[in-house]
């Protein structure tokens, strides 16, 4: 499986604290079948993480992987938030796409934006970009009203839903909102947006709620695509 959205670099943002348990999240995904994390650290203002630091910190974090025997790839990313990305350069962009590809993941905001990503996913497009939209469960705007993330995916952004939200770890309306994304056929991936062992760990188990169809699709195929560059199919 590979896992489109993980706080796995350590000192980082609010992910793991130190290397000791930025490692023992490695053990943990690699354990439950994940071959391969995006290192998606958050690429916003609110904790001022530079791009340099998620290069270096996956650099860094992956020569000790494999110092230490733990297969697990580690692949390029950021979790890019909506009013960080216009202040990003060609270059900065590019070192954040997932896999070091064409594919943007672009944080759904918790606060409501309403169709506020519109225009940047537009723009995403149109300079050559894939969106993968973070999280769209978990935000007031998609909510209230799910119809904003169909005219996303309309437009040609991919959706990730997370396995918290399927399980209900994130509370009862993330829980309702994105089992609706799933049955309407508005979801792509399945990521674990890990931070730690406890009660996010980089998992990809949802103890059913997806067909088994479903489920591989969401945690290799389309996954697998995203990193190959190549189109994905709406369902």
């Amino acid at each position: 499986m590979i896992d489109l959205h993980a706080h796995i670099l350590p000192a980082i943002d609010d992910g793991p604290p130190t290397t000791e348990a930025a490692l023992d999240m490695a053990r943990t995904a690699a354990a439950a079948g994940t071959r391969a994390i995006a290192t998606t650290s958050h690429v916003g203002y609110m904790m001022n993480v530079a791009i340099d630091q998620i290069v270096q910190g996956r650099e860094t974090l992956a020569a000790r992987l494999a110092y230490e025997g733990i297969e697990l790839e580690l692949l390029a990313g950021g979790e890019v938030a909506h009013d960080r990305l216009p202040d990003l350069t060609e270059d900065e962009l590019r070192a954040v796409t997932l896999g070091g590809g064409s594919y943007v993941l672009l944080e759904c905001p918790f606060a409501p934006i309403g169709d506020g990503l519109e225009p940047l996913v537009d723009d995403l497009h149109e300079r050559g970009y894939g969106v993968l939209l973070a999280h769209p469960e978990r935000s007031a705007s998609f909510q209230r009203d799910p119809a904003l993330l169909a005219t996303l995916v309309d437009m040609g952004a991919l959706a990730q839903v997370t396995v918290g939200s399927l399980t209900g770890h994130f509370g009862r309306i993330p829980q309702q909102t994105a089992q609706l994304m799933v049955r309407e056929e508005l979801v792509h991936v399945l990521a674990s947006d890990a931070h730690d062992v406890a009660g996010r760990a980089p998992v990809l188990d949802v103890n059913g709620g997806l067909t088994a169809a479903q489920y591989e699709r969401m945690t290799t195929v389309v996954p697998a695509a995203i990193l190959a560059g190549q189109p994905v199919r709406s369902s």
